[in-house]
């Protein structure tokens, strides 16, 4: 089983069991699958400071730190929250089944299993978890792990590709002012004026991405950059100015007390959009480079005023760039 960045899926086994932790081993590595083992659940957290696992299979009964006692500390702790765990139970407690679910396991396995049970249960819970990390839950729009494999789609295609990272000017002072509810409101403002551009810009379809926050990535071909971009920067000035108090709105500004009670002026959002474009000319063949080049060209466009698109082509000068004018 091969994760998104084409290295194997590691799965924790924790069980004093040795017998059975060897069978879960053996059967996980037939799979593909890199395994790592630890006897208790005080071993298995020594084992996640140094390794990151992507799934954990948890016996209940241990010495020391047991299975309910370490899958309720792994949900404690921000690092580790998220990492999925089975719960290993024993056959016909179904309280055990409760306990484990109530501590925060994502599935259990009822001993004695078989090998069939077992692939099925660690595949389908770690492609439960993908799907849930990969998706913003704010603009449903898929994250950074899927970002990276359609950039390397789009390089074993072998077709000429752009790669956009775009985010929102002075965000900060809409949430300053208006709080993070409302800044929510602009960032899926934002996702909404993208989707829109994507429909416009038609075929071959152009991909959307959220990295978090107010950052967001396109994919497209180097000629749907100029018209998805133009749209995009119209379209979302229209949606936010919607979105801040009339008073705001009309004045052209937001005004803001900083640390020592000063007031200080901040104008309205606008759009900063980097693009890394790759073709005959130079190819990008590493996706984290594309992304890497974008966003330095996004700072770039930060340094112009009102919504700004800067477009590196690799070969050496930057492209002068654009500006949306309302």
């Amino acid at each position: 089983m091969e994760t998104s960045d084409d290295r194997k899926d590691v799965i924790l086994v924790v069980d004093d069991d040795e017998d059975i932790a060897r069978f879960v081993e053996f059967n996980l590595r037939l799979q593909g699958f890199d395994v790592i083992l630890a006897a208790d659940g005080q071993e298995a957290l020594e084992l996640i400071e140094r390794q990151r696992p992507d799934l954990a299979v948890v016996d209940l009964m241990m010495p020391r730190v047991d299975g309910l006692e370490l899958t309720r500390r792994l949900r404690a702790d921000p690092m580790t929250a998220a990492l999925p765990v089975i719960m290993l139970t024993a056959k016909g407690m179904t309280q055990d089944k409760v306990h484990g679910l109530n501590a925060g396991a994502d599935d259990y396995l009822v001993k004695p299993f078989d090998n069939a049970e077992l692939v099925a249960r660690v595949s389908s819970t770690l492609r439960r978890n993908k799907e849930f990390r990969e998706v913003s839950p704010l603009t449903g729009l898929p994250g950074n792990s899927r970002i990276r494999r359609e950039i390397a789609d789009r390089v074993r295609g072998g077709a000429d590709y752009a790669v956009g990272y775009i985010d929102i000017d002075r965000f900060k002072s809409v949430n300053d002012r208006y709080g993070f509810v409302r800044g929510d409101g602009f960032i899926s403002a934002l996702a909404r004026s993208l989707h829109r551009a994507v429909v416009a810009v038609a075929l071959p379809p152009a991909f959307l991405g959220h990295v978090g926050g107010d950052d967001f990535v396109f994919v497209c071909t180097p000629e749907q950059v100029r018209p998805l971009t133009l749209r995009v920067s119209a379209d979302f000035e229209k949606a936010a100015d919607a979105l801040y108090d009339p008073t705001d709105r009309e004045r052209g500004y937001v005004e803001l007390k900083d640390r020592r009670g000063n007031i200080r002026r901040a104008a309205l959002v606008t759009l900063s959009i980097g693009v890394a474009i790759s073709d005959t000319d130079k190819r990008i063949t590493d996706p984290l480079e594309a992304m890497t080049v974008a966003s330095e060209m996004k700072t770039v466009a930060k340094s112009q005023p009102g919504s700004y698109v800067a477009v590196d082509r690799r070969r050496g000068v930057a492209d002068p760039g654009h500006r949306h004018v309302k």
